[in-house]
Formats: C-alpha cells, sequence, structure tokens
C-alpha cells in the first residue's frame, strides 16, 4: 500500500471525517453533473470571477463553504431549479420541487 504524503494525509483525513455531505453539496454536484456543467463553467455563468470560479463551485459541492442566498439562486437560475430545490432533505421532495418548476415554465 502506497503512504499518501503528508498534506495529502491530511486533506483526506480531513474529508473523511466530515460526515456525510450537506444536502445543497450533494444537491449542486448532482444538478451541475446532469447538466453536463464544468464547475467553473457553472460558477462563471451563475457571475462567479473566473479566475475563482470552480474553487467556489467545489467548496459548495464538498460542504466546506456555504454559499450565500444570493449565490445560491444565481447557481439555480443557471441550472433551471428553485432555490429551495438544493435543501429539501428528502429526495423524492426534492423530485416534486423539480418538476413543479418544470410544469409552470411549460404552461408560459
Amino acid at each position: 500500500m502506497r503512504k499518501l504524503p503528508a498534506w495529502k494525509f491530511w486533506i483526506h483525513t480531513a474529508v473523511a471525517d466530515k460526515g456525510p455531505l450537506p444536502v445543497y453539496s450533494r444537491r449542486l454536484r448532482e444538478a451541475r453533473e446532469a447538466h453536463d456543467l464544468s464547475q467553473r463553467n457553472l460558477g462563471i455563468k451563475a457571475g462567479l470571477d473566473e479566475f475563482v470560479a470552480s474553487t467556489r463551485v467545489n467548496r459548495y459541492e464538498t460542504g466546506v463553504h456555504q454559499p450565500d442566498l444570493q449565490t445560491l439562486q444565481r447557481l439555480a437560475e443557471v441550472l433551471d431549479l428553485p432555490t429551495a430545490y438544493f435543501y429539501a432533505e428528502d429526495d423524492d421532495l426534492a423530485q416534486l420541487i423539480s418538476d413543479f418548476k418544470s410544469k409552470r415554465k411549460r404552461k408560459r
């Protein structure tokens, strides 16, 4: 078994000890991947500075940082999802929220 360098071991341990990801982190990653966007492209489309877009989205997805409401609203807009979707604890509820927005959009 290969030994990790000290800094990689520390990062791996810190991430491993964090426990489960916050629901917004998991939903953000799933939505981004469903739209086939890179972290950088999602961040740029949401108005984040291009030099930090990838890092910031990565930190939201890994639960290191939580986006403020305004940032999450911009990310949700790019992903065509309501902001509430990112906070729905239950997967079925998240799907209903997503479906509701899709139906309202089609009626217009």
